[in-house]
């Protein structure tokens, strides 16, 4: 039995860190199997974090010289993960990077974080830029996770990630489809920012505000929420089309409001699609609040794990996709982004 230990580097659009997970896989019987040895997220430096933020409006030359930067950054803190947990044999590194631009439609999609720097920092094998290819295949670039979703964690009806957008996959007649549902941190962490916290615990905040039922409205008439999968968010759609709807609004009324939104739209997915058991996981599976308003809208069973696969299931996965790879194996299922073939992605080095 060959058994592949492999390292998964995650960094979220919410921007609460670098989620790196060291995990092990082989096969029995045929099926893919796995098993989390060591894991935990890294919080950026305020200054990083704002770099990464502000990126999507940095020249080109600084954007470049950023991809360098943010690559040997993530090369050096693989390597302290590794010295700290005195890890060994690892076979390799798959790097998500942290993604600037995503414009599938005008076929290209952008994730920093140069590979080749990590490599050189680590010295282990490398393999990045997973969504690139699908796009140019005429595909969302987007979501990527469905194939661990498929092949790790079968035993659900469905898969459902809260970060900083919400997305699930599921099977429909032996097809395996994905989509991005609705944003969730990445629109609710700004607004918690407004009183000086990262994010909305537990949904404190939004539970002390008032449903704005015009607002409301508007959110759900967005034209994303009627078209028909494969679909993908990126934070310019927020930019164009949530964070303008804000104004001259109480800042907790809109969390509330937006809180609402999110729980609706995703509720709405489980009920047309009845879907009876499904895994929950990502950073918002601990606002509670929002939690208990997606289990007051819908009849689906919401199933959440250990913290360790609410945390670090996307860096898993990304490991595992770099294992595919590395296999040259399938790791991007075209049912799910809608690029015209399945197929291996990833840039190895």
């Amino acid at each position: 039995m060959i058994v592949y230990k492999a390292i998964g580097l995650m960094s979220g659009t919410s921007l609460d860190g670098l989620d790196i997970c060291f995990a092990k896989f082989w096969k029995e019987n045929s099926c893919w199997k796995f098993e989390i040895i060591e894991a935990e997220t890294i919080a950026y430096s305020e200054t990083l974090e704002e770099q990464l933020r502000n990126s999507i409006h940095l020249s080109a030359q600084d954007l470049l010289a950023l991809h360098s930067e943010y690559g040997f950054y993530l090369g050096q803190i693989t390597d302290d993960f590794i010295t700290r947990n005195q890890l060994s044999a690892i076979d390799l590194i798959a790097s998500h990077g942290h993604t600037v631009f995503h414009q599938p439609n005008r076929k290209f999609t952008l994730q920093i974080g140069d590979g080749r720097a990590i490599k050189l920092q680590t010295q282990i094998p490398v393999i990045y830029d997973f969504r690139s290819q699908d796009v140019l295949f005429g595909g969302n670039g987007a979501p990527l996770v469905p194939i661990g979703d498929e092949l790790l964690f079968s035993e659900y009806d469905a898969c459902l990630n809260l970060g900083g957008f919400s997305n699930i996959s599921f099977k429909i007649n032996d097809q395996r489809i994905a989509f991005d549902i609705a944003p969730v941190n990445i629109v609710l962490n700004k607004l918690a920012q407004n009183f000086g916290q990262n994010f909305d615990q537990n949904g404190n905040l939004a539970k002390q505000g008032k449903i704005n039922t015009e607002l409301l409205k508007q959110l759900n008439s967005l034209e994303f929420y009627h078209q028909p999968h494969p679909k993908s968010l990126g934070i310019e759609w927020c930019n164009e089309n949530i964070f303008p709807l804000f104004t001259d609004l109480d800042a907790k009324d809109i969390l509330a409001t937006f809180t609402e939104h999110a729980a609706e739209q995703i509720s709405k997915v489980l009920n047309h699609y009845q879907l009876k058991k499904v895994l929950f996981t990502g950073g918002g599976t601990y606002n509670q609040y929002f939690i208990e308003k997606i289990k007051g809208k819908t009849t689906s069973e919401i199933i959440i794990p250990e913290k360790e696969i609410i945390d670090f299931k996307e860096a898993l996965i990304f490991a595992f996709m770099g294992v595919l790879k590395l296999n040259n194996e399938i790791n991007v299922l075209s049912s799910a982004t809608g690029s015209s073939q399945n197929h291996s992605s990833g840039i190895f080095v």
